[in-house]
């Protein structure tokens, strides 16, 4: 008589922004552990490239709740990466997209069935005024900054996704709050060698302002460990485990694509002062685009910035599955560590 064998139905998970820097490198992590994935996306050419990594393909948008509650039909798991990341904005966007979109992704998640929804929410949703913050943990408060769209939004997002938590029996929400997000193809990373070599990059207050970073994959190996570990109702913060520089982290990162920051600085007031002009002005005249500096982006990189991972390692049993300098490391053609790093000199990670 024959045996039959039998092999466990893959889990089925859903990613939004699949198409983007995270949610590309989450599909290759969840296809790499065995899981099913589905890709939502709102573009031909979105869908085609989550497929061409091996996710199934599902058009659909966020602010379209008929289509995510489609996309969401037999997944156990909804991994919820897409939001709207600018430096500059009028929160009407960021609300739509970060927001209204978020509490679309939950009401389609209850009435799907699904078990949980994993969202990638942001370090700077704690970020208030300008100021050192060093150790920052869950217990400190959310605030909503006007200058801050995006952070603002972020938090907003959270609320509306924790507060959903056990309204369907069944149903947990999570949220995982990453600093700064690099590795390989990050998109802004281009951006900031275009402005070193444009001559426009300036140190504010001399780069030596104290970060928490978080590579992409250990933040991927964090959304997977939260697909079943975890209170629900609960957010966590998520990071690389060391803490460096401003300048040290970018002077590496740079350096990995041959680039070489000048040693040129400027004060955090004047730099704040510069940025609110410049607000001012592109909204007073309606200009397209971004300005060359807005007080968000001083907010989230202008001062001290660490987080404490004790509740991650605790709860979720996280520990981070590559170290800074072996990311710098494969940041570099040829998987060789940066020869130049010019200004800073110091090891990526400091004590």
């Amino acid at each position: 008589m024959s045996s039959i064998s039998t092999q466990p139905t893959p889990r089925l998970a859903l990613v939004t922004g699949g198409s983007g820097f995270v949610g590309g490198h989450l599909i290759r992590r969840l296809l790499s552990d065995g899981w099913r994935v589905r890709a939502l996306g709102r573009s031909t050419e979105a869908l085609a490239g989550v497929q061409a990594m091996g996710a199934e393909p599902v058009a659909g948008d966020l602010v379209n709740l008929a289509s995510l509650t489609q996309a969401m039909e037999g997944v156990e798991v909804v991994f919820h990466v897409a939001a709207h990341f600018k430096l500059w904005g009028p929160m009407s966007q960021f609300r739509q997209i970060n927001v209204d979109g978020t509490r679309n992704v939950v009401e389609a998640a209850e009435r799907a069935g699904v078990r949980r929804v994993v969202y990638v929410s942001a370090a700077a949703v704690i970020m208030g005024l300008p100021g050192p913050m060093h150790g920052a943990t869950e217990a400190m408060a959310l605030h909503k900054m006007s200058f801050a769209p995006y952070a603002t939004s972020k938090a907003e997002a959270e609320e509306v996704l924790l507060a959903a938590n056990g309204r369907r029996a069944g149903f947990s929400t999570v949220a995982l709050r990453p600093p700064f997000i690099w590795g390989p193809d990050m998109p802004a990373l281009d951006h900031m060698i275009e402005t070193v070599r444009n001559g426009q990059f300036r140190w504010v207050g001399g780069g030596g302002q104290a970060l928490s970073t978080c590579h992409v994959d250990n933040l991927c190996h964090a959304l997977v460990l939260a697909a079943d570990r975890g209170s629900g109702g609960e957010a966590f913060f998520v990071s690389d485990g060391e803490d460096t520089t401003l300048k040290s982290f970018l002077t590496r990162l740079l350096g990995s694509r041959g680039v070489t920051p000048k040693d040129r600085s400027v004060p955090f007031g004047v730099a704040w002062a510069m940025a609110g002009l410049m607000g001012a002005v592109w909204q007073a005249f309606r200009r397209k685009g971004e300005p060359p500096i807005s007080r968000q982006m001083l907010r989230l990189i202008g001062k001290d910035f660490t987080i404490d991972i004790s509740r991650a390692r605790d709860e979720l049993g996280y520990a981070p599955v590559i170290s800074p300098a072996d990311g710098m490391r494969r940041m570099c053609p040829g998987d060789a560590a940066p020869a130049n790093t010019a200004v800073d000199q110091t090891r990526l990670a400091v004590a």
